[in-house]
């Protein structure tokens, strides 16, 4: 099918001010006979690809055009030349007609040809295609995803999942209970999960421990009522040497008892 250009229209599209695909310096090969002897040149243009149109000027600050490749019907591809990074365009047909174009390095052929390939209605039909393609099946997994039923997720996995989590320490930490407990909130004794709220309880409170006592009364032993102290488990007493001095003193005054037991004191 023919197709008519108006030649003004396309030369102001040309060298307006929309944006090009791409541009650069091309070698355009040009056919040559002269009685009977065939001859092949290169003429170095200035390419502009806008669409599927390829314009080719004779300087970059040309205004008019010395021609136009309309890139419909043609296949791109390397070409073998004398001249190093050339490829041809060339249209269907036993009698189509070929360019062939002269790249100036390996990357400006590269590039040049991929837009090219690229510039074709047929090519953008078939990016269109599948991305409806693409759309379809999209829209059909949202619709299963909303069909099929939500599992309920326990609180347990809601815990473990939570964005407020505390991350792992290295050393524990010693609660008011006296528990070692590690920053990201599992207690390392005694511990309970509770299912309903689905998070680990602290465990209870240990007993207070009393001081020895010698009489039946119950009161403390002769010499150590001074040395009662405050509960290891209280906060004052979260320092290890704390502790250490507080059992000792238990000892101290089992071994008191024990000694006057024996009538040595």
């Amino acid at each position: 099918m023919a197709m008519k250009l108006n030649e003004r229209c396309v030369a102001h599209y040309a060298t307006c001010d929309s944006p090009a695909d791409h541009m650069g310096f091309l070698c355009k090969r040009v056919e040559r006979r002269h009685h009977h002897h065939h001859t092949s040149s290169y003429h170095r243009c200035w390419f502009i690809l806008k669409g599927n149109l390829l314009f080719y000027f004779e300087e970059q600050q040309s205004r008019e055009p010395l021609g136009l490749i309309v890139l419909e019907g043609c296949t791109v591809e390397l070409c073998e030349a004398a001249e190093e990074f050339a490829f041809a365009i060339r249209f269907d047909g036993s009698g189509g007609k070929a360019y062939v174009l002269v790249a100036d390095c390996q990357a400006a052929m590269e590039v040049w040809v991929k837009a090219l390939s690229r510039a074709s209605f047929d090519y953008m039909r078939l990016v269109v295609k599948e991305l409806e393609k693409q759309l379809e099946e999209a829209r059909k997994s949202l619709v299963t995803c909303h069909k099929s039923p939500k599992r309920p997720s326990s609180g347990w996995k809601r815990h473990l999942s939570s964005s407020t989590a505390v991350p792992l320490q290295e050393h524990p930490v010693i609660s008011e209970n006296g528990y070692s407990t590690w920053a990201n909130g599992c207690t390392v004794a005694g511990a309970v999960l509770d299912h309903d709220v689905g998070y680990l309880k602290p465990p209870p409170l240990p007993p207070r421990r009393r001081p020895a006592c010698s009489s039946a009364g119950g009161m403390p032993a002769p010499g150590l009522g001074s040395a009662v102290q405050e509960s290891p488990v209280s906060p004052e007493t979260a320092c290890f040497s704390k502790l250490h001095d507080w059992y000792g003193q238990e000892i101290a005054e089992a071994r008191m008892e024990w000694l006057q037991s024996q009538n040595v004191l």
